[in-house]
């Protein structure tokens, strides 16, 4: 039964916009068409520019926008960093026992998607209000903060729906996982061709007009603004390479069919055990820190001794000649990564503190996601045992099976964490397009994407796979 938290929103969730599940079986062919329905829609939302605010160029949170896949100044100005966000805090929530929720229970998994919806529409109208108090936008009268705060949380909300249609079986894989795949996709297109900055355009024109030096185009240089390099790309692929492969490694544990005697099969433990999950909670968390700190400091920063310190703890910042603000110290300083050689070799200490501060996240999320995500030895132990499989060798019974991936499930989960954390920070350092993480995640998502199509391939042009896929 679920915990009196969760009780909560049972009430709530009866009023809250939903999504059913199709009530026939989607197509492949449908199922395709209505995840490219949502990411046009998802595409076209990120161009629509926020009624009652004047555009800029300029953008503090740019750092933050690959992750949350948004934009500055539309209707995708908070992205998916809301639904996230809430998603991260519950996840913490339920992994240390503080709400008591099994997954398993079809209630309390109805529950815990509620209470989702409901702190993501929270976060959503908390995170639209902190932009608006800010003076991020410049000086507004009520109406109109008043009718920027109502777009936000419209925006929102439809993110949400569509994430949800997705999910729901209408479409495939996860609408999350399409918006970042999207937005790191548009970033990396526009380091290598924007007219201004781009690698073999903007850039490369600029070195044929002798106003940048070979060395500045393929490194960078400190005193002009050259974001995207000839290392920077080069780091990108190798990324990638590096990614693909690791996301092959495995361990594969043999196993056989009780019903079906001579029949065998092999249940794979990969290295990424839990995937890139941990990477994402640690980015979203980090994220986080780093706008609140900031949006407080430019209200507060600079009001009283008693401030001052408490910034150079929390999150210092310093605003420049043309408005920007920029970290100069405390923790939010080192919970993002100095981007490209120069800069870690400017700032190595930073650099140290952050990957630190990364793989330890990374591990501590990867084991909570253990339980949380039903991926724990005792659980997968009944799955296969539900399944009809056992371990050559073995009698037929929980207790072995889940000994034997005690053996390797903990340490795969605490080394895959590690691994991802760090590939996302050498990527960073690096200078790659789109960030390491969000690299790591684009890779992770086009591999879940590939086995999706395939399963549903498979599953379309032969209908008796379907209990064997568990449809």
């Amino acid at each position: 039964m679920a915990g009196r938290f969760l009780s909560i929103f049972k009430p709530i969730g009866r009023i809250l916009p939903e999504i059913k599940k199709p009530s026939r079986k989607v197509s492949f062919n449908e199922k395709i068409f209505w995840t490219a329905l949502v990411l046009i829609i998802f595409l076209v939302m990120t161009e629509i520019p926020l009624y009652g605010i004047a555009q800029s160029d300029f953008d503090q949170f740019e750092q933050m926008r690959v992750i949350f896949a948004s934009n500055r100044g539309t209707l995708m100005e908070l992205g998916i960093g809301p639904i996230v966000t809430a998603g991260l805090i519950l996840q913490l929530l339920t992994g240390s026992s503080i709400i008591k929720c099994d997954m398993s229970n079809p209630e309390d998994r109805s529950l815990f998607t509620s209470a989702s919806k409901v702190f993501s529409i929270l976060l959503t109208a908390v995170q639209a209000g902190a932009y608006l108090l800010s003076g991020m936008y410049g000086p507004l009268n009520a109406p109109v903060m008043l009718v920027v705060l109502l777009q936000l949380i419209a925006a929102g909300i439809i993110v949400m729906l569509l994430d949800e249609l997705v999910q729901k079986g209408w479409g495939i894989g996860s609408g999350i996982s399409l918006f970042i795949m999207a937005g790191v996709a548009q970033t990396i297109f526009w380091a290598m061709f924007s007219p201004t900055y781009g690698l073999f355009v903007g850039s490369l024109n600029s070195l044929l007009n002798n106003q940048l030096s070979t060395l500045e185009w393929v490194v960078g240089s400190v005193d002009k603004l050259v974001p995207y390099t000839l290392i920077g790309f080069i780091s990108t692929v190798a990324i990638f390479l590096v990614i693909i492969y690791v996301q092959g490694i495995r361990v594969e544990l043999p196993l056989t069919y009780a019903g079906y005697k001579g029949f065998r099969s092999r249940y794979p433990i990969k290295l990424l055990y839990v995937s890139n999950l941990p990477v994402i909670f640690a980015s979203a968390l980090f994220a986080n820190v780093f706008f609140f700190t900031q949006l407080l400091w430019s209200r507060v920063g600079s009001s009283g001794t008693l401030a001052t310190w408490f910034f150079r703890i929390v999150g210092n910042y310093s605003r420049g000649d043309n408005g920007n603000i920029v970290s100069i110290g405390g923790l939010a300083h080192y919970l993002s990564p100095p981007s490209g050689i120069l800069n870690v070799a400017a700032e190595p200490l930073r650099a140290v503190g952050y990957l630190g501060i990364l793989l330890v996240f990374c591990a501590f999320f990867s084991l909570s996601w253990l339980e949380i995500g039903g991926l724990g030895p005792n659980k997968v132990a009944k799955q296969l045992m539900d399944s009809g499989m056992q371990i050559p060798g073995y009698r037929r019974s929980e207790r072995p099976i889940e000994q034997i991936l005690r053996r390797y499930i903990p340490v795969v989960t605490v080394l895959g964490g590690l691994i991802v954390g760090l590939i996302a920070g050498f990527a960073d350092f690096l200078g790659v397009f789109g960030s390491g993480t969000g690299i790591l995640l684009t890779v992770g998502i086009i591999y879940q994407y590939y086995e999706l199509l395939m399963r549903e391939r498979a599953a379309e042009m032969f209908p008796a796979f379907r209990s064997i896929l568990g449809e």
